[in-house]
């Protein structure tokens, strides 16, 4: 009989940002917190503009809790990048309104 875990539950996540250096900034934020439970894995990276996060769990449960977990950091690195990246959300803003 084997030991090693199966993770049948997952979900992938694209996160955009306005460029790059954000997604870049988000990822390392975000990739320092590693998961407490073996029963969970993260795989986070970077393209381009865009944070892929892809998260597998054993349980529906174990998946909801660490997915919940990951939002309340990423709502955190959003409110901080808002604080003090204005330069470049007030240019996508620009952007957005003259295209």
């Amino acid at each position: 009989m084997s030991t090693e875990l199966t993770y049948p539950c997952s979900l992938s996540l694209d996160v955009p940002f306005p460029d790059a250096r954000l997604a870049n900034v988000a990822l390392q934020a975000l990739g320092v917190d590693k998961e407490l439970s073996t029963l969970v894995q993260k795989e986070l990276s970077a393209v381009d503009s865009t944070l892929k996060v892809r998260y597998k769990a054993t349980t529906n449960r174990m998946l909801r809790v660490a997915v919940n977990s990951f939002f309340d950091s990423l709502a955190l690195v959003l409110e901080v990048m808002e604080q003090l990246d204005v330069d470049v959300i007030e240019a996508r803003k620009a952007e957005e309104e003259t295209g």
